[in-house]
């Protein structure tokens, strides 16, 4: 199977059920996807279902295909951890063996002291918690004081909350970039995020100008080798922060997941590029995070009446893959990710159909796969599942 250009899509936090190690992590029984349905009665996504969704886990109003135009399966992570940034690596060709350090008890005083000293100003916060709650409960100490607010998660994050008219968003950034510079092995924490806010007292409410300061992988990706062979990679939304820019040809921030697909469109549409790699993040950060399986629900049930103008723009020797990169549970206990399987749904007008594609046992399996496509080498991890997709000698190309 060959495909002159790849489209992923990723669904960030949309997981479909508890790995073998979720207890591990503290997260047995977690499935997003339904427990999501469950909550609300029922899902209606009659066109992911067309592709296959419901043939990959029982989903509650989500039935199982008897001939899917798609290929479905799921993939299981290999690294260790639960983020953003692991399951984006894993998925373009890398492993993370050694988890990246967490601060359920707040950060050193030594590493806060550097970051206040280097960026001439006291902070307020230094604990692990919910974004939301920490800008209601100290948002208004802030503003009076100036300081900005630092806190982290059961995730491997420096956050910086700061109200864009106490100090602006660029002075954010580069607070960021400080931190960044700072947080060096063994405290090399995976990510440090800009929270800007704005609102007063009791209705703070995050803005669009997160941005997210990655370590950079640790070795390529097959972004790296695409472009290092002469294509190029479209990212749009975070993709270029989890990559810290590495093989990133153009990018494109989002700021919500109604314009990650409409950027998305275009792009397929405009008929140039190699890879065009989508996050869309508010299944995660509006909704995952905050417990909000109505939202959830409703975004999922957005983006499934959208799927029919991506299909539509896909050209015939385009290939499109939508996944996740983990799970996060509204309906579980607490608000952190998951450690879940992850659904795979293949499709392209000149590719198989209906093809149960298994439970993988990495999500590297899908960077071989790409790297097979496209005619890329060098990617090191993952067992290419390639030849299940070729379309047989009797099926003629479908369309939905």
């Amino acid at each position: 199977m060959t495909a002159d250009r790849a489209i992923v899509i990723v669904l960030d936090s949309v997981g479909v059920g508890a790995l073998p190690d979720a207890a591990d992590y503290g997260d047995s029984g977690s499935n997003t996807l339904a427990h999501v349905a469950d909550a609300v009665g029922g899902l209606h996504l009659p066109n992911l279902a067309k592709l296959g969704l419901g043939n990959i886990i029982p989903i509650n109003g989500v039935m199982a295909s008897k001939n899917p135009a798609g290929c479905f399966g799921k993939m299981a992570e290999s690294s260790v951890g639960k983020d953003t940034a692991t399951g984006h690596w894993e998925m373009m060709g890398v492993i993370t063996a050694r988890p990246f350090p967490t601060y359920p008890d707040g950060f050193p005083e030594e590493i806060i002291r550097e970051f206040e000293s280097r960026i001439g100003r006291a902070t307020i916060g230094n604990k692990a918690c919910s974004g939301t709650v920490i800008i209601a409960e100290l948002g208004e100490e802030h503003v009076r004081t100036a300081r900005p607010i630092v806190y982290t998660s059961v995730d491997s994050v420096f956050q910086i909350a700061c109200h864009e008219d106490v100090i602006p968003v660029d002075e954010l950034y580069a607070m960021c970039e400080v931190a960044r510079s700072i947080l060096v092995p063994p405290d090399d924490i995976q990510r440090v995020i800009a929270r800007p806010f704005t609102g007063s007292p009791g209705s703070y409410v995050r803005t669009a100008g997160r941005r997210d300061y990655a370590l950079p992988p640790p070795h390529d990706t097959l972004l790296d080798r695409i472009t290092q062979s002469g294509g190029t990679v479209t990212g749009i939304g975070k993709i270029e922060d989890i990559f810290s820019g590495r093989g990133i040809t153009e990018s494109i921030h989002t700021v919500d997941n109604q314009s990650g697909v409409q950027t998305t469109i275009d792009a397929i549409e405009s008929g140039q590029g190699t890879l065009i790699f989508t996050n869309l993040v508010d299944f995660d950060s509006v909704y995952g995070h905050r417990n909000d399986a109505d939202g959830y629900a409703k975004a999922l049930q957005d983006f499934d009446d959208a799927l029919p103008r991506i299909l539509t723009s896909l050209h015939n020797g385009d290939i499109l893959i939508i996944t996740a990169d983990h799970g996060c549970d509204p309906t579980m206990p607490g608000t952190d990710h998951s450690r879940e399987y992850v659904p795979l749904l293949v499709y392209g007008k000149a590719i198989g159909s209906g093809i149960d594609i298994g439970t993988r046992s990495c999500f590297c399996d899908l960077a071989a796969t790409l790297a097979e496509a496209l005619g890329v080498s060098g990617i090191a991890y993952g067992e290419s599942f390639a030849d299940l997709l070729r379309l047989p000698i009797n099926q003629p190309a479908h369309f939905l």
